[in-house]
Order: structure tokens, then sequence, then C-alpha cells
């Protein structure tokens, strides 16, 4: 399988942020969260993970953080409503998790967490921390920064992750 956006993983992580797949603009720039209606980089540097606004460009710059990044696609681009089930490798996911272990695997919508779950849209699920975890890695969801996911969009969860991620900075 060809990945379409390289997985940004290194061991001593923090935290790593897990899409459903990479858009199609993110495909063609080769970067993470390329789409300018996209408010990943901007909520990013709002809420405190990074200093300074990134661009999709700079996003190996966020190993210096301790910050991965991954998708649970790997071999498809597109919005989330393009892809299939036999899209998505939640067991390769998990074998990454596995062997990298960050402290929390952070998916940026539901939707992804779905994905990795194998569940269905009408499956429940809430932002924050979940219950499981997946070996010593905590399991944390988001609202999507997607501009199609407008309408969700909350940053308190963000902020939230955001003051664990500063805690967890500092105890290391």
């Amino acid at each position: 399988m060809t990945e379409i956006l390289p997985d940004v993983l290194d061991f001593g992580l923090v935290l790593v942020f897990c899409g459903t797949a990479a858009s199609k603009i993110s495909a063609r720039h080769g970067a993470y969260y390329a789409n300018p209606g996209n408010r990943f980089w901007r909520t990013l540097c709002q809420v405190g993970f990074t200093s300074s606004l990134y661009e999709p460009s700079e996003f190996l710059n966020l190993l210096d953080l301790r910050i991965g990044l991954t998708d649970v696609a790997k071999g498809k681009a597109g919005v989330d409503a393009d892809l299939k089930r036999s899209d998505f490798a939640p067991g390769a996911l998990n074998a990454k998790m596995l062997r990298f272990k960050p402290q929390v695997l952070a998916f940026t919508s539901k939707a992804a967490w779905r994905a990795w779950k194998n569940r269905g849209a009408k499956h429940s699920v809430s932002w924050g921390w979940q219950d499981e975890t997946l070996g010593g890695t905590r399991i944390y969801v988001l609202p999507s920064p997607s501009g199609a996911a407008r309408r969700y969009w909350d940053l308190d969860p963000w902020l939230a992750l955001a003051d664990d991620y500063q805690t967890r900075m500092r105890g290391n």
C-alpha cells in the first residue's frame, strides 16, 4: 500500500493526532491539514500546542514538540463520505501505537474514532477522554477541524487536551 502522507511517528511522543484520511488538497500538497478551510493548524496555535502558526508544509516540525500525526486510512485520500470501511486499517494503526507507545492518541473527529473502532455513523461517542486505552496509550476524541464539520465545532475539547499536553510536557 502506498501511503498518501507519511506517518509522523517516533518513540517518546506525548501525543499523536489521528484523522480519517488525507483530504485531496492535503494529498496534492503532500502535507497534513493543507485545506485552507481546515482549522487544525490555527487551533494548535490558538490553544497552545504550538507557540506560532505552522504552515501545513511544516508538519514534520511537530516532532520537535513530541507530537505525531497519522490517519486511519493511509492509502486513500478524500472526504469521509467517499471512504469505504475497506479503506481503513485500524489494525495497522493499533500496531503503530503499540510500537511507538505515545502517551495520548487523539482522534481529530468522531468519524476517525469510528473508523478505528469499525463502527457505523449511528454509534455514539463523546468528545474528550475515552474509557479505553491502547496498551498504555490514552484515547481522546476531538471535534473535527474540517470546514465541512463547522456546525459541530467546539474549541473546549481542544483546550482541555492542550492543557493536558502542557502538563505532560512539564512532567517529562
